[in-house]
């Protein structure tokens, strides 16, 4: 593509160089550069991309887009522009052909539910024959195939280019996961959202927003990028006060809850341990739902995706089988197999309100002991630690405190900030550092009736360490750990 081409519709601060040279690729990671690409230059977290120029061109970049001035060679093009990422956002959909113009993109934010939502709605469609892509926090998936990502929602660049992919291989919906992050950072410009749909908000990601306004201010951007529906959860206090702010915005508005009066709800709740039963009411119709994994989160997740189905037209009965025939998403409420009378669950909770909502799930049901082992992630917002020991001590009969993520902060000050907050309960708890040992000794002491929650990493395969990433995976530890307690108890 030519550069002229390329850069159409950006807003630049400077423009110098030959902008008829063919490019013919993009990147923003000076390692990933070929011969004849654009380098953007982005201002990280951790390093400037700036430094890196020369290197680019030394790679074979025949030009670069800046926010800074920059000496380079007078073959190589320079764009100067005030926002590298905003960029970056447009130049990656010009040259992938702008393929969201072309497809139904179904945006999800939220603290929690995201990953569930989407695949809850990729199975919707899939189950009436609408091939659907997903991209969130586990993975992106086309066509059955899976793609690894690393974040949330990947940068720009990348989505531009699943999306393309999509489009080519005939897939034109789209569920995928919005963070905070992807809007404020620009990842998500330059996406044509059909649908935005609002989960909830709970104490998260403050080490980056700084507080509960700026995080909520960074969601709702995702509601004036939709062009047929916004879907707001009524239930949550902060979605009460996106939908006084976007109101009165073209693009209808539709509510779902459980208490509050919405459009799309849920009555007749029922949970069990091996689901939860309820009738979900529509302006058209209501019907009657069994969806295989217990909790009021479960029906909250189920009303989000009920509620975009609702508003693309499809029937109660292509919503039912959708949501009916989900066997679960992986590390979420995910119940260890093969465990007899004995109840082990693995859940990605890693915020209060999560760990909250799974607990209460698990109330519900449990005949016996609630036994938590948890920690909280390194190098994240702080504050939120000693509110997950007080809910954890609150909702559980033991708490086992251990490590998650640490990175680079020490593992025993995070368990120790954690136990601040459970000392304020009557639980009793125990801190183990080690992962792996804190999982036996919850397993090794649960009876039949018990119930081990094992919160915080779900699906997660690694445990980061320090700057080291190691393999690491609670399910595949809590099925070895029942195995050991079972051999030594028959040996017995």
């Amino acid at each position: 593509m030519k550069l002229r081409e390329l850069i159409e519709g950006l807003e630049t601060v400077d423009v110098g160089g030959n902008l008829d040279i063919d490019i013919k690729g993009i990147a923003y990671d000076s390692r990933e550069i070929k011969a004849g690409d654009i380098f953007v230059c982005i201002q990280g977290f951790y390093t400037d991309g700036h430094i890196y120029a020369q290197k680019a061109i030394e790679q074979g970049a025949l030009a670069l887009i800046v926010e800074k001035d920059i000496e380079a060679p007078e073959d190589i093009a320079v764009i100067r522009v005030s926002n590298s990422r905003k960029a970056l956002a447009k130049i990656a959909a010009n040259f992938y052909g702008n393929p969201t113009q072309n497809m139904n993109v179904i945006g999800i934010t939220g603290t929690n539910g995201k990953t569930t939502i989407t695949h809850l709605l990729q199975n919707i469609f899939e189950s009436i024959g609408v091939h659907c892509g997903l991209i969130g926090t586990i993975a992106c998936k086309i066509l059955g195939k899976t793609y690894p990502v690393r974040n949330t929602t990947p940068e720009s660049l990348e989505l531009q280019k699943l999306f393309r992919k999509m489009v080519d291989q005939g897939v034109h919906t789209c569920a995928m996961e919005v963070s905070s992050h992807a809007l404020e950072m620009n990842r998500v410009d330059e996406i044509q959202y059909r649908i935005g749909v609002f989960t909830n908000l709970t104490r998260d990601h403050l080490d980056f927003h700084e507080n509960l306004e700026n995080y909520r201010n960074a969601k709702k951007k995702l509601f004036y990028k939709t062009t047929s529906a916004n879907i707001i959860n009524v239930d949550d206090e902060n979605g009460k006060e996106i939908v006084k702010e976007i109101k009165d915005l073209p693009v209808p508005l539709f509510t779902y809850g459980i208490h509050e009066r919405s459009d799309i709800y849920a009555k007749n709740i029922r949970v069990f341990l091996k689901g939860t039963e309820f009738t979900l009411v529509t302006p058209e119709f209501e019907g009657d739902i069994f969806f295989r994994t217990p909790g009021l989160f479960s029906v909250y997740n189920c009303l989000a995706a009920a509620a975009v189905a609702f508003v693309l037209g499809y029937s109660f009965e292509s919503i039912k089988k959708g949501l009916e025939s989900v066997d679960g998403v992986p590390g979420r409420f995910e119940l260890i197999p093969g465990t007899g009378d004995h109840t082990i669950i693995v859940d990605y909770a890693h915020t209060p309100d999560a760990l909250e909502n799974v607990l209460k799930a698990v109330r519900e049901f449990a005949q016996g002991k609630v036994i938590t082992v948890f920690g909280c992630g390194g190098d994240r917002d702080k504050t939120k630690r000693p509110i997950m020991g007080r809910i954890a001590g609150e909702l559980s009969d033991y708490c086992i405190i251990t490590s998650d993520n640490p990175r680079t902060e020490d593992p025993i000050m995070i368990m120790n900030e954690i136990e601040l907050g459970i000392k304020d309960t009557v639980c009793k708890y125990k801190m183990i550092e080690d992962r792996k040992d804190a999982i036996r000794e919850a397993v090794y002491m649960s009876a039949p009736e018990d119930v081990v929650l094992i919160a915080g990493k779900g699906h997660e395969t690694y445990q980061i360490l320090g700057n080291n990433v190691i393999d690491f995976d609670d399910r595949k530890v809590a099925e070895e750990m029942f195995r050991r307690k079972y051999k030594n108890e028959t040996n017995d």
